[in-house]
């Protein structure tokens, strides 16, 4: 090679000097394969020059573009082809494979133990009512007044205007009537909302047969305070020992009707005068010892002063009586067997809710609503249990015997179990019968001294009587025969029929 310029490595007319050709220190094997992988990468991306009337396809695997291979896997996968003139087909489905289920063991007897245990707290419960809406209130009230004032038009009384409430159409008949009591001075059976006032009316009534014992039922039935009631008849009891033990001095004799201790303690109780006429006091306006002015006074009659153990009588009369209560009275009822037994229409008697309370019965049921998303403890759950019970005054308790008959009776809520022993003990004809209560659940109430909202027995159930098994088994060895009934004939004259 001489020293002329390649025309290459002349640009724009200058020439460069020429490198020296110096020999590669590179071994010959390497250089070969530099040379060989050069060779291949022109080759490779050689760019190829095309008639502007061809298509441009840059060339893959295949001959495919990225195009046509999407097309054919698209196509591949969208199943069997279908004419445009064909109706169109539903998909196969792949068919399921059925698994067997394995078989489920048996729950052992400790199981079986705490599921029963479990069932029977859940039926002593009490459920809780489902919360209604405001709308459904309005409408219900609604209808409660248009009923009255229908009423009210024709002159009906309170019984038919309850018949004739349009609210009641259709509805289920209550399973009683009402709480009701018996008087008992007159042994009338009045209602509870009638019961005050027959006392009333009986109490004065016997004023014309025993004026003291009357004005004493009067002062410890009609005040309620019984603190003020302990006080003031304890201050009355002091003046009448005054009199029985100083006889002959006036001044024992005399109660100022002024005094501040008259006014504070005695004055105050209803009946407390009428006691006063009853055991012999007059009243008279005397003048004060050492003053111009004149007051009146409680005096003794001198009558009285040769009755001086009347008033001792009349004093122990006063210390060692009791508030006069109605009774309960129990409604006792026999049905006969019915699978309607377990289901009960109360009327409101059996709920002790005032005026007020019933204004904020919704605000409390939905406060309710917000408690169950709470989390409490079990002490806050059993407290707001208790406050539940203790919206109820009365219970409806049913008994079903073996053979199917019903005993129905009313209770307070507060009463004792065993008064529902000694309930079922007077109905039976048999009273020495041994027999236990079973509950719901089969829960026995072997505990007599538990009351009935302790138990969650309110404000209904249904319990089942179970005879002793060892006695009856010694009766009927004896082959004597027995009634078909174990309840009292004059009772089973009377069953009625369970609506």
């Amino acid at each position: 090679m001489g020293d002329r310029p390649d025309p290459a490595n002349d640009v724009l007319g200058m020439r460069r000097p020429l490198l020296q050709h110096r020999p590669s220190r590179v071994p010959t094997r390497r250089r070969r394969r530099r040379k060989s992988c050069a060779r291949l990468a022109e080759v490779c991306f050689r760019p190829q020059i095309l008639s502007p009337s061809a298509d441009f396809k840059p060339a893959l695997w295949g001959g495919k573009t990225w195009q046509e291979i999407k097309a054919d896997l698209k196509f591949k996968t969208a199943g069997p082809g279908q004419k445009l003139s064909e109706p169109s087909r539903v998909p196969k489905e792949k068919p399921k494979t059925e698994v067997t289920p394995k078989p489920r063991q048996a729950p052992t007897d400790e199981a079986q133990m705490a599921a029963a245990a479990a069932l029977a707290r859940m039926e002593l419960k009490p459920k809780a009512k489902l919360p209604s809406s405001q709308e459904a209130i309005k409408n219900q009230v609604r209808k409660e007044l248009m009923a009255e004032a229908a009423a009210s038009e024709k002159g009906l009384s309170e019984e038919e205007k309850d018949l004739t409430s349009p609210d009641k159409e259709g509805a289920a008949a209550p399973s009683v009537s009402g709480v009701y009591f018996i008087c008992p001075l007159t042994g009338a059976v009045v209602k509870k909302d009638k019961k005050e006032k027959h006392l009333r009316e009986a109490i004065q009534s016997y004023f014309s047969v025993d004026p003291v014992a009357a004005s004493i039922m009067e002062i410890h039935t009609f005040n309620k305070d019984r603190e003020k009631v302990r006080v003031g008849v304890e201050t009355m009891a002091k003046y009448l020992d005054n009199i029985y033990l100083h006889p002959e001095e006036e001044k024992y004799r005399r109660i100022k009707l002024q005094n501040k201790v008259f006014q504070e303690r005695i004055s105050c109780l209803e009946g407390i005068h009428r006691f006063f006429q009853a055991i012999g006091f007059e009243t008279k306006t005397l003048p004060v010892p050492g003053q111009e002015t004149t007051e009146e006074y409680y005096v003794l009659k001198e009558e009285m002063l040769t009755k001086l153990e009347d008033l001792k009588d009349y004093k122990e009369q006063l210390l060692s009586s009791e508030p006069l209560r109605a009774q309960l009275d129990r409604q006792l009822c026999v049905f006969k067997p019915s699978p309607e037994a377990a289901r009960f229409e109360l009327p409101n008697d059996f709920y002790n809710l005032t005026a007020e309370e019933i204004k904020r019965e919704q605000r409390l049921r939905t406060e309710a609503v917000e408690k169950a998303s709470m989390l409490r403890t079990r002490a806050m759950r059993e407290k707001e249990e208790q406050r539940e019970m203790r919206k109820y005054n009365y219970t409806l308790m049913r008994v079903r015997f073996p053979d199917g008959y019903i005993l129905q009776g009313t209770f307070y809520a507060r009463e004792s179990v065993s008064a529902l022993y000694n309930f079922v003990r007077e109905a039976l004809r048999d009273d020495w019968l041994p027999f236990e209560l079973l509950g719901p659940g089969g829960l026995k109430l072997t505990d007599e001294n538990l009351a009935f909202n302790e138990c969650g027995l309110v404000p209904s159930a249904l319990l089942t009587l179970a005879w002793d098994a060892a006695v009856m088994a010694d009766i009927q060895a004896s082959g004597e025969e027995q009634p078909a009934s174990p309840l009292k004939p004059e009772l089973l004259s009377r069953v009625q029929t369970l609506s």
